[in-house]
């Protein structure tokens, strides 16, 4: 199928749609949700809405699987979808949720190689799919598109230098403190204090730092009987953001100076 260029009129070849999920019988939701093109007029995202692929995903149901190749581009209009890479030990690893408003697969689409990232709908979600080419020509007509692009990508490199950091110089222990401290939002009002919520399973945050469920059980249990972390309905709190960090740095250094992990 061959649909107008949402800039230039021009004609541009559709992706193949997925034959997973089902097609919404009557279609409300818009890329205007979508807070990348939050720079475009009604026409212009009108038109793109026309150009993507809309389906929608039971929980636990497959949007993208390791083995396809696809240059696309994925929104996410309702839910949550998990993100999974394989490893070559044949376990899953978790890279991160993404909630509504969301997107992934912008690399590929920019350079052409096909991710290997597994798309999973941790919920129910709807999703748009966007061809490569429609993603490209938004980029060449939209500067304010494309700088958040630019900038997403600068903040994923930090992330994966990180995340490269924690496996070189960490301890699963020591990787799982990391990663609760990425996974928090800072408590207004209470310093030194964050929570997570919705709580992270145990298998969730075993899959993020590569290690066993039952490891994650038996740090989370010491940090409990600490008092440094506290189960709440709906929350997992961290009482002491600051004593996790000198933990890390000492775990790297000997140093107790704080050790520098980002809330994202």
């Amino acid at each position: 199928m061959i649909l107008e260029d949402a800039v230039t009129g021009s004609p541009v070849p559709s992706s193949e749609p997925s034959r997973r999920g089902v097609r919404p019988s009557r279609r409300s939701e818009t890329l205007a949700k979508i807070d990348l093109f939050r720079s475009l007029g009604p026409q212009a995202i009108a038109i793109l809405d026309t150009q993507c692929t809309w389906r929608k995903y039971s929980r636990n149901e497959w949007v993208v699987e390791y083995h396809e190749a696809t240059t696309d581009v994925f929104f996410v209009l309702s839910g949550v979808v998990r993100l999974k890479i394989p490893a070559a030990s044949g376990r899953e690893v978790l890279f991160k949720d993404l909630d509504a408003g969301g997107f992934i697969g912008e690399i590929a689409a920019i350079d052409g190689e096909p991710s290997a990232t597994g798309i999973l709908a941790y919920t129910d979600v709807v999703i748009a799919r966007m061809p490569r080419g429609v993603f490209r020509t938004v980029l060449d007509h939209h500067p304010d598109v494309r700088d958040q692009v630019l900038l997403r990508a600068a903040k994923i490199i930090h992330a994966l230098t990180d995340r490269v950091r924690d496996f070189s110089m960490l301890d699963v222990r020591h990787r799982i403190y990391a990663e609760l401290l990425r996974l928090a939002q800072p408590k207004a009002g209470a310093e030194n204090r964050a929570s997570i919520s919705p709580p992270p399973t145990q298998a969730a945050i075993a899959a993020r730092v590569s290690t066993r469920r039952e490891a994650v059980a038996r740090e989370m249990k010491a940090l409990e009987r600490a008092g440094l972390i506290e189960r709440t309905r709906g929350a997992l709190l961290l009482n002491d953001t600051v004593q996790l960090r000198r933990m890390i740095k000492r775990a790297c250094t000997g140093d107790d100076t704080d050790f520098d992990v980002e809330f994202v």
